[in-house]
């Protein structure tokens, strides 16, 4: 059938729904029927949505695509600040579960025509009366679309109990309307072909039903239940990682100052030593990037202070220079040790320049709180700044060390190098 229709028409009734979420962003919504969970898997991506939820009575069909509501690796590389927990369960629309109550919307997308008539006047109860959502979209077959199919006369799926006409789903809704306080608007997807419309209507009738009651009524009357109702089973459920998680926006914001602090260091030493650097250089989503090093460059070339974490004064603009310190070993000998030097950047500059690093943190404050705790970041002793060693300094350090290894008469060699080989014993 959804051949004749372009897009095809379960794409057109899953649109429908997402169209709706657009523009009322609802912050819980549960799929009822979910099936293969094809509609939840769309509805995951509009971050509006904090729980999403799926129940369906055979638990064997949610199994089969459940995983693939777990998060992507993007989710995980780049988390936002959007909340999202998906749970599935296993149960009947015509049994309470106090879990599903309270929802901004509720979706019953061809479900009801799968229940015979007392489960649908249950189905009503448990949804409309019990459930009590802001909103609920129901599709259902319009049995008057029918003998436009090529095909012989009789239901659209052998499981069908029943498919009512567009009076008899009207007839219906306004029941409910009546009898739980919701207000209806009728309508539908899948065009008629021209000029048939008007006579036969929608191929898929729909009804959005809105509750006439406020939320916060809504909360009221759930508070006086006397007891709750558990009667589904948890099949799955996960939580998208969110910067709402504190864990998470610290690994962010370390993981984020780290990265534009070694920018700006490396900018600073190429516009010193002339030399470029093309390991560091911007992508073009970066914008922001070019105004941080910018600044760092200006706040370093006024940067004098001393910082005591590195044990000497600057002699050169945003840098803390090694210095010799003297100390008295066991035997009454004075030895000496060069102290690394290291690269200050300020954290003033990092928040402000940064639009990520500020928005993340909130205040300066409260970045500084965040990294003084930190194993992976070395601040200087007022916590104004974070320290990066030198590069060059390593550099040279590392030069020394193999001059040394040469002049001590050992033989410098390379870890998993191949013996060589006499081959000429073997002519």
């Amino acid at each position: 059938m959804d051949s004749i229709f372009s897009p095809p028409l379960h794409r057109q009734r899953h649109q429908f729904v997402i169209d709706f979420v657009k523009r009322n962003k609802p912050k819980k919504v549960v799929d009822l029927g979910c099936s293969e969970c094809s509609l939840l898997q769309k509805l995951k991506f509009h971050r509006e949505i904090e729980l999403l939820v799926g129940v369906d009575i055979d638990g064997a069909n949610i199994k089969k695509k459940m995983h693939g509501l777990a998060p992507m690796s993007t989710d995980y590389l780049q988390p936002s600040y959007d909340q999202l927990r998906i749970e599935l369960y296993q149960g009947s629309v015509t049994q309470e579960d106090a879990r599903l109550r309270g929802f901004d919307l509720v979706t019953s997308i061809e479900l009801i025509e799968h229940l015979t008539l007392a489960d649908v006047k249950r189905f009503s109860e448990v949804v409309f009366g019990y459930m009590t959502p802001v909103a609920v979209i129901v599709s259902t077959p319009n049995s008057e679309f029918n003998p436009l199919f090529p095909r012989p006369a009789g239901f659209r799926h052998s499981d069908h109990k029943f498919e009512w006409t567009r009076a008899e789903f009207k007839s219906w809704a306004l029941k409910v309307c009546l009898e739980y306080g919701y207000e209806v608007e009728f309508t539908g997807v899948g065009q008629a072909p021209p000029g048939q419309q008007e006579r036969v209507g929608f191929c898929s009738q729909i009804g959005v039903f809105h509750w006439l009651g406020g939320r916060q009524e809504c909360n009221m009357l759930f508070g006086d239940d006397a007891e709750d109702v558990f009667s589904y089973t948890l099949l799955y459920s996960i939580n998208y990682p969110s910067l709402h998680d504190n864990n998470i926006l610290q690994r962010v914001l370390v993981s984020e100052v780290l990265y534009w602090a070694e920018k700006m260091k490396r900018n600073w030493i190429e516009e010193r030593t002339g030399e470029r650097d093309d390991t560091y250089t911007l992508c073009p989503a970066e914008g922001e990037g070019e105004e941080c090093l910018r600044a760092s460059e200006r706040h370093m070339e006024m940067e004098d202070k001393q910082t005591a974490a590195c044990g000497a004064e600057m002699k050169n603009p945003g840098e803390h220079q090694e210095s010799e310190l003297f100390w008295t070993n066991g035997e009454g000998q004075q030895e000496s040790c060069k102290l690394r030097r290291c690269v200050s950047v300020p954290l003033a500059v990092l928040w402000s320049c940064c639009p990520k690093l500020s928005a993340l943190s909130g205040s300066l404050s409260n970045l500084r709180h965040v990294l003084m705790d930190n194993p992976e970041v070395k601040l200087s002793q007022d916590g104004s700044a974070v320290l990066l060693n030198d590069q060059e300094q390593d550099l040279e350090e590392e030069e020394e060390d193999h001059d040394d290894l040469e002049d001590s008469g050992y033989a410098v060699c390379s870890h998993g190098a191949e013996p060589e080989e006499d081959w000429e014993k073997n002519v």
